[in-house]
């Protein structure tokens, strides 16, 4: 039996630092554009002379591809090495970027969005493993929090970035931005990454890209399509979806056949792995979705623009900024299961500040609830994953990563639909105009969707009284949508109360359920 008392984990030296920079480089690309592409939403609309829902496609482009992509990146790296693939995932997604701001028609954009996904949806994992792999499992709450820098930011920058480079610039930028920050990944990444071994013994398992890629890619194409629809009933959504879930449901029996699938589902046996993941999987779900549904109130309510909405936001990320470097020393030394409710208890008490909002309510109400949810968040997705890494054996980090970011990629997607379809239905509520059309879809406006267009800048003729009822039934609307919200937040709490609260020592390095705290990950 090991003695009980833990040395205290290494500090981050130098080396492993440098590893980090490369991999924060391309995770700020990734998350960033998403954030930033969605702001010009609109104006792809007035550029390309499109629908809402034709432009919608340029997100949701990027999203299946992601989905797509994400199953082959744990084989991938084990065939190919880390570095090769991460390297070529970046020239990828750099070369998508430039191409995106080439883009003539709303159709061109979409097809180089799915060039961009492709790169992008192998960025998170592949450096997630490279990380892991670098720091060891005692160090890996540490690293986990510099890598969760821009996962948090990301939602609160790139509003600002995006505001501002349309306002400054033009739409082009929004890609062309990523172009310097690829090349010098690119270069970093040559340098700065170690060589790595390939495995070109593994076999590929085509059966099983053959069901879950195109069954993730279905499902979260139906999932995407529910807002656009508003209901499940839509042939294209329950179609979809249906065919997409059989698919995947016929993969997992698959699964446990061949030696090597192309996701390793065998790894959820290690139950610190698979209370992780699901925690990780209902948190995102809640959080996700929700927190969408935070710039939109400013937007949309208060009547801000791009760029003031998301300064807005920036409480969130300074609160975040401030636990982060804390929670990630903790997790290295206190089990998760031990920081990680404390943390998601700011997260409700900040989330529920947003079930309260009105037409006016205080700004610095609103400002001190996303620092609280702030303060929360980096105590919450990073310890988590650490949570779900640390226990894994070397040549299964790549695959458990995999595993990670899939379930992450399905819950935001699921997420940001069920908050989409559920404000959506309640804006729907209202009383429509008479005579007052939408000229894209013929469809009657109601009182909530043009005090909405008015409060954004359009000149609707009615009198001031309907706007004003129409603008308070929208922001009833938010705060019964954030009410979802908050209830899916405390439900994040069931599947927490199981993460590990003891940190045992002394069984086999990487069982099942056992912390490997006394085994260094070497670098492949």
């Amino acid at each position: 039996m090991t003695d009980q008392t833990a040395a205290p984990p290494a500090k981050l030296d130098a080396a492993v630092l440098k590893i980090a920079g490369v991999v924060v480089l391309g995770a700020i690309m990734s998350i960033l554009d998403i954030t930033v592409v969605s702001v010009a939403l609109p104006t792809f609309q007035t550029e390309f002379n499109a629908t809402y829902a034709q432009v919608a496609w340029t997100m949701t482009g990027y999203t299946l591809a992601l989905a797509t992509v994400i199953p082959l990146s744990g084989w991938a790296a084990d065939r190919f090495g880390t570095k090769r693939l991460y390297m070529m995932a970046l020239l990828l997604f750099t070369l998508g970027s430039v191409l995106c701001a080439t883009a003539g028609s709303i159709e061109q954009l979409v097809t180089y969005r799915v060039l961009q996904g492709l790169g992008g949806g192998m960025l998170m994992p592949i450096g997630m493993t490279i990380m892991t792999r670098a720091a060891g499992p005692e160090r890996i709450g540490r690293l986990m929090a510099v890598l969760g820098v821009p996962m948090l930011l990301g939602p609160i920058g790139g509003p600002i970035l995006g505001g501002w480079l349309i306002e400054v610039a033009s739409w082009h930028w929004v890609f062309l931005i990523n172009l310097p920050i690829g090349a010098a990944a690119l270069v970093y990444a040559y340098f700065a990454l170690p060589k790595d071994e390939a495995h070109p013994a593994e076999r590929f398992d085509f059966v099983g890209m053959l069901m879950l890629s195109p069954g993730l890619a279905l499902f979260l194409y139906g999932v995407s399509s529910l807002p656009e629809t508003g209901t499940i009933t839509a042939t294209k959504v329950w179609v979809t979806m249906l065919v997409g879930a059989l698919l995947v449901i016929g993969f997992v029996f698959y699964s446990f056949k061949p030696k090597h699938p192309l996701l390793d589902l065998r790894l959820l046996r290690n139950r610190n792995l698979s209370v992780a993941t699901v925690s990780l999987f209902v948190f995102v779900i809640a959080f996700m979705g929700a927190g969408l549904l935070f710039p939109s109130y400013f937007l949309q309510i208060r009547g801000e623009g791009t760029l003031d909405a998301g300064l807005l936001m920036a409480p969130q990320g300074i609160g975040a900024v401030l636990t982060m470097p804390i929670a990630g020393m903790l997790a290295d030394k206190i089990p998760v299961g031990r920081t990680v409710p404390f943390a998601m208890a700011l997260i409700a008490v900040g989330f529920f500040g947003f079930t309260q909002v009105d037409t006016d309510t205080s700004y610095l109400f609103l400002c001190g609830s996303l620092f609280v949810m702030g303060l929360g968040m980096g105590g919450t997705m990073m310890p988590i994953m650490t949570s779900a890494l640390r226990t894994l054996q070397p040549v299964e980090v790549a695959r458990g990563s995999t595993l990670v970011n899939i379930l992450q990629q399905i819950g935001g997607s699921i997420g940001t639909a069920i908050m989409s379809v559920i404000l959506t239905s309640q804006l729907n509520g209202s009383t429509p105009v008479p005579g007052l059309n939408n000229p894209q879809t013929g469809e009657p406006i109601t009182e909530a969707g043009a005090a909405i267009a008015s409060q954004q800048g359009a000149q609707i003729p009615l009198p001031p009284e309907i706007l004003a009822r129409g603008l308070q039934f929208a922001a009833d609307s938010f705060a019964t949508t954030f009410w979802v919200g908050f209830g899916l937040v405390l439900a994040t709490f069931i599947p927490i109360a199981f993460l590990p609260r003891k940190r045992r020592q002394g069984a086999a390095p990487g069982a099942p359920g056992e912390p490997a705290v006394d085994t260094p990950i070497m670098m492949h």
